[in-house]
């Protein structure tokens, strides 16, 4: 839609529509309480009117819509085929709460390409690995806010629960917009994470808040409740606030066999958690804003299963965190061709890990305490001048963290990024490519402060489609990355290096979407394949030296990863039956090639299968609806060397969920692993076999 410059005559309007809105809020029981309250809040409405309708600002009148809908679909610029110009998979909010899944975690492992690390049960961390580059390379945005853990350079994605969550994508290089923090293009692959948005209709304007509960119980003690209440606080402002808590014993039988020496079963213990979230966001949006503050409180105690090793099945681990962070996003359009973004952010994370020699009577007692401060500031300008759109983006963060460790350094690291990005559209070609700048400055209480460094990192795209409708498209895309050795890595005690080199990675991808048009029962489908090959330099790794306490942090040779993607979806409609269908199948062959003279060199690297795939089946029917889901990971090994004593055996899991649907009612029975198959995601950490749930959830 074309936007016109506000005239005078359209700046009464919105000043007058402002304050109805600030009439309307009697009919929403907001009334002050006073003439002074009263007063304060006409003096703020006008205020803010006064702000958005200057010339500078350049407000447009919202138009109307059957539905209330704040979603930042109608404002944000979002490309109409999200995998034009790179590879992304995506799952939108129905999808996911079909899935079931417990977390985000789970939820990704039926994306292409992507492995998961799951230390162990429901209390057990979660890592993603995308194309075999490892986990630190996976930049996760939340809500456009790119969220950091200078720790350890790693995200659990087991703390997002999905009932909060509308769609989950995952870019293999970057996001395609230009207009995004320029921290967001410092990833290999990049996880968006973006949360609901109220939604209210608004035909029934006297209607100005929604709740929703969902409580869920079944094996391992388990039980997850979420609350979640929208508020509709004026036209185009709307405020949310939920929570939930997910307790689970995480006992579970196992069976636990090594070929010639053990073959028993057993009962994982210390696999408990008890976790609490609470958010709460303010957000708006109209033609030429979009606006969303968000406070988030993660808290847990957890236990960390250890793993089995020669029949020994006891943990003496635990861990509590605690995560609080406060963002704000806003996108604004000046003028017809100018946009700007400007997110910040705060947060401040606890971690006390404890090892009691009591439980674990192998280990030596540990109480230790880490703090992490951060704080995040960006600033985003995009122009548009016919086909071509430029974009320049600047960062700046400042991480600080403090332990509890003898000589501890408590390193504090600037990083600033500078980008410039640009586009153009030719017919059906399109053309990207920016430059990325950062600079990296560490600063510690001892000598051992890593030099200053300075990386540009380039990326470039291209893709190709006959016309704006053609069903097929051709994209490929080349990008240079690096990752910084995390604050652990350079200076734990005992442990860290500060003299270790920065990974840096070569990625090259070629791959094509085609869309199929409906026709008859058919109504929707999708089929992409995607080749790729990356090289990652300088890979950062762990060495134990004299003692199971005492590691080495060294640079170690190359990675070379070639691979293919494909995923198949579909949308089938018979009657009144209508069938959802998604496939997806990797080959990766990911091999160590540091040094010619290794008797691994060659071979496949710890954790990656050369082949994995999933499938998913989804039928509704009137009331109700039934989920299958097929996860397939072919056979691995655990250590650099591919001998039959590193051997991890294929496995399988088939899971089932039934719906119902009564009035503001939805019942969910839901068996997982359905054939009892006995696998582990990581050797020595056993997960559950077959185990049953049972959701409720209501509306209004």
């Amino acid at each position: 839609m074309t936007m016109k410059r506000i005239s005078t005559t359209k700046k009464t309007l919105m000043i007058a529509s402002v304050r109805s809105a600030c009439g309307s809020f009697s009919s929403l029981g907001i009334q002050a309480s006073s003439r002074k309250a009263s007063v304060a809040a006409r003096i703020i409405f006008r205020f803010i009117a006064l702000f958005f309708v200057t010339p500078s600002s350049s407000l447009c009148l919202q138009a109307q819509t059957d539905t209330l809908r704040l979603s930042a679909a109608e404002v944000r610029h979002t490309p109409a085929h999200n995998g034009d110009m790179v590879s992304a998979n995506s799952l939108s909010g129905e999808q996911l709460q079909e899935l079931r899944a417990h977390s985000v975690a789970d939820a990704l492992r039926y994306f292409s390409g992507v492995q998961i690390k799951d230390y162990g049960g429901v209390g057990g961390l979660k890592t993603i690995n995308v194309r075999a580059m490892g986990s630190q390379h996976v930049g996760v945005v939340l809500d456009g806010v790119a969220l950091s853990q200078a720790q350890n350079g790693t995200i659990d994605l087991g703390r997002f629960s999905l009932e909060e969550l509308e769609r989950l994508t995952l870019y293999n290089g970057h996001h395609t917009s230009l207009l995004q923090p320029a921290a967001n293009f410092a990833a290999a692959s990049a996880l968006f994470i973006e949360s609901r948005r109220p939604t209210f209709p608004l035909s029934d304007t006297r209607r100005f808040y929604h709740t929703r509960v969902a409580v869920r119980t079944g094996s391992f003690g388990a039980l997850q409740t979420t609350l979640r209440t929208d508020v509709r606080l004026a036209e185009n402002i709307a405020a949310s606030v939920g929570g939930g808590y997910v307790h689970s014993d995480g006992n579970y039988a196992f069976r636990y066999r090594v070929v010639g020496a053990y073959d028993t079963t057993g009962v994982r213990r210390n696999s408990d958690i008890d976790a609490l979230r609470l958010e709460a966001a303010l957000c708006g949006s109209s033609l030429c804003d979009d606006w969303r503050v968000k406070a988030y409180l993660y808290a847990s105690e957890r236990g960390l299963p250890g793993a089995v090793v020669r029949g020994r099945t006891t943990s003496g681990d635990r861990q509590w965190d605690a995560n609080l962070f406060l963002q704000a996003y806003w996108r604004h359009q000046i003028f017809d061709n100018y946009q700007t973004l400007t997110t910040a952010k705060m947060a401040y994370d606890r971690l006390r890990f404890t090892n009691d020699p009591i439980a674990d009577p192998a280990t030596i007692y540990v109480d230790n305490i880490y703090r992490t401060a951060s704080f995040y500031l960006s600033s985003a300008h995009r122009l548009t001048l016919h086909h071509f759109s430029l974009a320049v983006a600047g960062d700046y963060r400042a991480e600080r963290m403090l332990a509890n460790l003898y000589d501890f350094p408590n390193p504090t690291r600037h990083t600033a990024y500078l980008s410039v990005a640009a586009e153009t559209r030719l017919s059906g070609l399109r053309l990207q490519g920016n430059l990325l700048s950062t600079l990296v400055y560490d600063h510690t209480s001892q000598a051992s402060s890593v030099p200053r460094r300075t990386e540009l990192s380039p990326f470039l795209s291209i893709s190709y489609r006959c016309t704006e409708h053609s069903p097929l498209v051709v994209r490929a895309f080349a990008k240079r990355i690096f990752r910084m050795p995390t604050l652990c890595d350079l200076y734990y005690t005992l442990v860290g290096n500060s003299a270790l080199r920065p990974e840096r990675t070569a990625q090259l991808d070629i791959g094509s979407t085609w869309e199929l048009f409906p026709t008859g029962l058919f109504r929707r489908g999708e089929i992409s394949v995607d080749a790729y090959y990356n090289k990652v330099h300088d890979k950062i790794v762990a060495i134990p030296g004299a003692s199971m306490f005492r590691w080495t942090m060294l640079n170690l040779g190359s990675v070379s990863v070639q691979g293919v993607e494909m995923c198949a979806q579909s949308d089938w409609q018979f009657g009144n039956v209508c069938l959802a269908l998604r496939a997806t199948y990797t080959y990766e062959r990911a091999r160590d090639v540091t040094d010619r003279a290794d008797a691994f060199y060659g071979h496949q690297i710890p954790y990656i299968p050369r082949h994995s795939g999933s499938f998913i089946a989804h039928i509704d029917w009137r009331d109700f609806s039934v989920r299958y889901s097929f996860l397939y990971t072919g056979k691995r090994y655990d250590q650099r060397a591919n001998t039959p004593e590193n051997f991890c055996p294929a496995w399988y899991t088939s899971d089932i969920a039934i719906s119902y649907n009564y009035r503001a009612f939805r019942l969910t029975a839901e068996v997982n692993n359905i054939f009892q198959q006995r696998y582990e995601l990581v050797k020595g950490y056993p997960l559950p076999g077959r185990n049953f749930f049972l959701s409720l959830s209501w509306g209004y």
